[in-house]
């Protein structure tokens, strides 16, 4: 009877369920831990087996990671030199249309943005004013002509008088200066004539060339004078048209071989894109200097524009043909990369591994470059996926479009893989809340908490005084 008193006791005690409650709790915290370490571990085990990108790449714990990279093949070839640059149209000639005389402006006789022929008339001042001069200096010069015709008969007279002696010659030799004087007044008035017929000229104002006119200026019934900075309208000669743009002096030898040679030298215009051609002209001349600033020359072609597509200021590409280089080694221009020593490629060897060769970079054709250095023709070169390679990298050649794909696969599954992470997290925690949740419930049936502890003073209390009751059955049986 008093051993079933003393196991009675001893299971009536709380340090029983405390402690399997908090051994519980660490069991399953540590089988959680060591669950999820095992599935990170396995899940990192097959990326590596499969390569980067999936493309079954050899790796694993430890292993060399294999890039998958596209190339190219290093070419003998002919190719056309180009040298690109950014140009801007210019017109070939650009006037401000300016009155040359001062008055009311009558009328304009152009539509704006109209093509106009030299010698069109564009604009009409009034000519009463200049009429008026012109009749004034027409009278002016009758008058003056009259008595330069009296006088010359009144020396025909003098001359008659003299050969008879009825007359001293010094009245003959001043009748002859007095006619000298005369035809000098006439000759002024004519001056003057010509010049108020060239004022009442210029009230009828005509295009200087041939071009585009611009917006009007001023509109009709203002007055207009022959200082106006604005002038009336602006016209662009556009037909043809030229191109300005820069070259950087390292390709002046190229630039004069086209301008002494015989034949014209190409030049192309392309839009802002670089997709579509616009025009081909030639080139026209070079600035008689560099530019010490910018270390670039300045050139100028000219283009037909018969269409009157290119517009004075326009943005565009220019391409400067500068020959042809024969027997040229070229790459793909993806393929030359610049680093702290200048321009390199990477070489993909017979194993499969990249090195970096150093090459010097020369004139570009479309997407090919000509490259100068210690590279062989036939010698593949990485054009694609190498900004994480590096010297005896070991690589997977591939074309551009399985890389691409290549590429998208990985960032999905990486993707996935960050968001299977979060979710083991959150299951963890579910776990561990349905452990605590477990030890709440078993508490509150025991009366203390989760953790063991007596909820209330009520409850130490109580479990005081059953543990000194145990006790005291403990000594009355023994």
């Amino acid at each position: 009877m008093n051993l079933l008193s003393r196991l009675s006791a001893q299971l009536k005690k709380p340090r029983f369920g405390k402690i399997s409650l908090r051994l519980i709790l660490i069991i399953l915290l540590i089988a959680t831990a060591v669950g999820a370490g095992i599935w990170y571990l396995v899940q990192r085990q097959g990326d590596a087996k499969s390569g980067p990108g999936g493309f079954g790449g050899r790796g694993g714990f430890g292993g060399a990671r294999v890039q998958p990279v596209s190339a190219g093949e290093v070419k003998i070839m002919d190719v056309p030199l180009w040298v690109n640059a950014i140009g801007t149209l210019i017109p070939r000639n650009l006037v401000t249309v300016r009155s040359r005389v001062d008055g009311e402006l009558m009328k304009l006789h152009f539509t704006e943005g109209q093509m106009v022929k030299a010698g069109d008339l564009l604009a009409q001042i009034d000519p009463r004013p200049l009429e008026v001069q012109l009749t004034q200096a027409n009278g002016q010069m009758a008058r003056d002509s009259a008595q330069l015709k009296n006088a010359q008969l009144d020396l025909e007279r003098y001359r008659t008088l003299l050969a008879k002696d009825a007359i001293s010659r010094q009245q003959a030799d001043t009748q002859e200066a007095l006619v000298r004087q005369y035809q000098g007044t006439v000759e002024v008035d004519r001056g003057v004539v010509a010049n108020a017929q060239l004022q009442l000229s210029y009230a009828r104002i005509t295009a200087p060339v041939s071009g585009r006119v611009g917006l009007r200026q001023v509109d009709p019934g203002n007055q207009v004078k022959s200082g106006d900075t604005n002038g009336i309208v602006i016209i662009a000669q556009v037909q043809p048209i030229t191109a300005v743009f820069s070259v950087p002096e390292i390709n002046l030898p190229l630039v004069s071989r086209a301008l002494t040679s015989k034949e014209p030298t190409t030049v192309e215009l392309w839009d802002r894109e670089f997709k579509h051609p616009l025009a081909t002209g030639k080139l026209l001349t070079a600035d008689n200097q560099i530019d010490t600033a910018t270390g670039t020359l300045k050139l100028k072609a000219e283009f037909r524009n018969e269409d009157g597509t290119l517009f004075p200021n326009q943005f565009v590409n220019v391409k400067l043909s500068a020959g042809t280089a024969t027997d040229a080694k070229v790459v793909p221009g993806s393929a030359v990369l610049r680093g702290a020593k200048g321009s390199f490629v990477y070489v993909i060897g017979p194993d499969d591994k990249v090195s970096a060769v150093q090459v010097t970079a020369g004139a570009a054709s479309g997407d090919l470059v000509v490259i100068e250095g210690g590279i062989e023709a036939g010698v593949r070169v990485v054009t694609d996926g190498a900004d994480k390679l590096r010297d005896g990298a070991q690589v997977e050649v591939i074309s551009a479009e399985a890389r691409q794909k290549a590429v998208s696969s990985d960032g999905t599954r990486r993707g996935k893989r960050g968001q299977n992470g979060q979710g083991g997290s959150a299951a963890t925690n579910a776990r561990s809340g349905d452990g605590k949740s477990s030890d709440a419930g078993m508490g509150k049936d025991a009366g203390p908490s989760a953790n063991g502890a007596p909820r209330s003073p009520e409850e130490w209390k109580k479990r005081k005084e059953a543990r000194e009751a145990a006790q005291q059955s403990g000594s009355s049986s023994n």
